[in-house]
C-alpha cells in the first residue's frame, strides 16, 4: 500500500454548528475530524454527526491548503455523511473497495485528515447497536485504534477504501482491556451514493424516533438520557428507566428494542412501552417522530 499516496486525499473536516441547534448540546458547535475525496470533482465523504445541522465546513488539505465546502447529505441510517468541496482540491479520489470480503484478522490502515495513520486489523465484524438510536448489522471493528476516529478512512492492503471511522470503544479480551474502533463499512453506501447526490437524502419512510439515549446492561435496555423536547421527554421516559416491553413484546436487549420500535410503524406511530422505575412498573405513550424534522437544514450555496 502507498500509504503516503493515499493520505493525500484523506482530509481534515471543521465544522461550525450554530448553537440553537438541536444537537448542539450533545455534538457541540465546533466539530472536527476527517473526511475522504471519493470522486475527483471534490466529493467527500465522512461521519455523518460531524456535518450535521452544520452553517459552515471547511476542509484542510495534507498541504495546508483550506477551501470551504457544502453538507450535501447526511443519512441517519447508515450514518454517513457528505460534502462538497467549494473550491478545486486537485486530489485524486480513493477507490471504493468490498467491505464484505474483508476478514477478521486482515491487516489495515485507518488515517485522519492530518496525515496521522495507525497499522491495525480487523478485530472482529459485528452486529453494532449504539446509543443514539442507531443499528449497523455489520459493522467492522478494528484494533490498535486511531486517537482521532471521526470520519477517517479504513482501507485495506491494496489501498482501497472500507469503511469511515464512527467511534472508539473497548473491547475486554483474555482480561485485558483493549481500545478499538467501531468503523461504518462502505459497502453500505453504495446502494444510497447515487441517490444521496440527486436528492440530498434517501426516499424511503423515516423510522420512528424517540429521543432517547439507552444503553444495554446484562440484557437490559437502560435510559442514559432524553434530549430536550424529543418525543421520549414529552412522552414521560425518564433517565433510569429500564425499558422492558414495546406494545406486546418483551424487548431482549438494544439491537431488539430498535427493531421493535421501528417496525411498529413510520415516523408519527404511537409506541407504547412497559418500564420500570423505581421499582414499579408503567407503561408509557410515547408519540414518535422524524427525527430530521428536529434538525437545521444545510443552506443553500
Amino acid at each position: 500500500m502507498d500509504i503516503e499516496r493515499i493520505m493525500r486525499s484523506v482530509v481534515a473536516v471543521r465544522a461550525t454548528i450554530p448553537e440553537d441547534a438541536f444537537t448542539a448540546g450533545s455534538l457541540g458547535t465546533r466539530r472536527e475530524g476527517s473526511g475522504i475525496v471519493i470522486r475527483e470533482n471534490g466529493l467527500i465523504l465522512t461521519i455523518g454527526y460531524l456535518i450535521t445541522e452544520a452553517e459552515d465546513v471547511w476542509l484542510t488539505l495534507q498541504d495546508g491548503r483550506v477551501v470551504p465546502a457544502h453538507p450535501m447529505a447526511y443519512d441517519q441510517e447508515s450514518g454517513f455523511g457528505l460534502l462538497q468541496a467549494l473550491g478545486p482540491l486537485d486530489l485524486p479520489a480513493v477507490p471504493l473497495g468490498d467491505s464484505a470480503k474483508a476478514q477478521v484478522g486482515e491487516p489495515v490502515v485507518i488515517i485522519d485528515g492530518t496525515g496521522d495513520y495507525v497499522q491495525s486489523a480487523i478485530v472482529a465484524k459485528q452486529e453494532f447497536a449504539g446509543y443514539w438510536e442507531y443499528l449497523l448489522d455489520e459493522a467492522i471493528f478494528i484494533a490498535p485504534a486511531h486517537p482521532s476516529w471521526g470520519g477517517a478512512g479504513l482501507f485495506d492492503a491494496e489501498g482501497t477504501l472500507l469503511g469511515v471511522g464512527s467511534l472508539r470503544l473497548q473491547m475486554s479480551q483474555r482480561n485485558e482491556v483493549t481500545d478499538i474502533n467501531m468503523v461504518v463499512p462502505i459497502d453500505i453506501l453504495r446502494p444510497i451514493l447515487d441517490e444521496l447526490l440527486n436528492r440530498g437524502e434517501i426516499d424511503r419512510e423515516p423510522r420512528p424516533w424517540l429521543g432517547a439515549f439507552s444503553a444495554e446492561s446484562d440484557g437490559e435496555v437502560v435510559v442514559m438520557s432524553v434530549a430536550e423536547g424529543s418525543p421520549a421527554a414529552q412522552g414521560g421516559l425518564k433517565r433510569g428507566d429500564v425499558i422492558s416491553e414495546i406494545r406486546d413484546g418483551e424487548v431482549d436487549g438494544l439491537a431488539d428494542f430498535y427493531r421493535k420500535v421501528w417496525s411498529s410503524g413510520p415516523a408519527g406511530a404511537q409506541i407504547p412501552m412497559r418500564v420500570l422505575r423505581d421499582g414499579r412498573e408503567a407503561w408509557l405513550r410515547i408519540s414518535s417522530a422524524d427525527r430530521n424534522s428536529f434538525l437545521k437544514k444545510p443552506s443553500i450555496q
